[in-house]
């Protein structure tokens, strides 16, 4: 018997989907994130009410992004945790099981990546939900009586949004943490593509190459798809959340490489 005899995608699915949910720190960490959300989409609900009651603020395309711009926050947690579903593997000396037992090695790689982002999509989508009717409800129970739907033009792909928007920063965890190893290294980079980056390059002239780069940055890109309405200095929705998708495309083709080339070794 050979020792892929009965190794299967589905079989290392089941077997990485059993390893994150037994983790103690994986659901509290994603309920932790989710409710972050909804109390943050909230407070920032009731707060913005009150600023267009007292004449401070116009309602306009606030009144769908408020509610769940939370979701920008969870970010971080969510690449964290991606991180750690990976690098912790390596700190603790079990990946060398793991790809003992899968010894072609990308299987594990696809799993994790899928279990894990399949898993966050699945929970931050349902919490963009819920912080979209609870913010909509308190805005329109406010002074300034003003609230969106779900039938509001651009709002369904703005709640949704936040869902794909998460789960392309969870395999992207996953492909830097696979690609450095290091828990804190692996942390580092995530940060700084995704929060550091776009706040250097907002810092260049608008004009560098001719176009403003900022709007192709990781995070930039993909945030055009919780915007409701079409702004002229970010790219349109959709391609932006395709412009992420290929920057997490490549980091994920480039993890894999390293994956088969690298000796399994721990992390550093």
């Amino acid at each position: 018997m050979t020792p892929t005899t009965g190794v299967t995608q589905l079989r290392v699915i089941t077997a990485e989907w059993i390893k994150l949910r037994t983790v103690r720190s994986t659901p509290l960490t994603l309920g932790i994130a989710a409710v972050a959300m909804v109390g943050l989409g909230s407070v920032l609900s009731w707060s913005f009410a009150n600023r267009i009651s007292s004449g401070q603020a116009t309602a306009g395309a606030g009144l769908i992004t408020v509610p769940v711009r939370g979701g920008i926050v969870a970010q971080l947690v969510i690449g964290v945790l991606g991180v750690l579903v990976v690098s912790g593997e390596y700190s603790a000396g079990t990946i060398s099981a793991s790809l003992t037992a899968v010894p072609r090695r990308l299987p594990v790689l696809w799993a994790k990546a899928a279990v894990f982002g399949v898993t966050v999509l699945a929970t931050m989508t349902a919490a963009s939900f819920v912080a979209f009717g609870i913010g909509e409800a308190i805005m329109h129970s406010s002074r300034a009586h003003v609230s969106a739907s779900l039938a509001t033009p651009g709002a369904v792909r703005v709640v949704t949004g936040i869902g794909l928007y998460l789960f392309l920063v969870a395999l992207f965890a996953v492909a830097v943490a696979t690609i450095v190893r290091s828990t804190a290294g692996s942390i580092a980079v995530v940060a700084g593509v995704l929060l550091v980056l776009p706040t250097l390059a907002s810092l260049l002239p608008k004009d560098l190459l001719g176009t403003d780069i900022s709007r192709y940055l990781p995070s930039t890109a993909g945030a055009a798809l919780l915007q409701p309405y079409r702004q002229a200095d970010i790219l349109a929705p959709w391609i932006g959340f395709a412009v992420f998708g290929l920057y997490v495309a490549v980091t994920m083709l480039v993890a894999a490489y390293l994956l088969r080339r690298r000796d399994v070794g721990s992390a550093s």
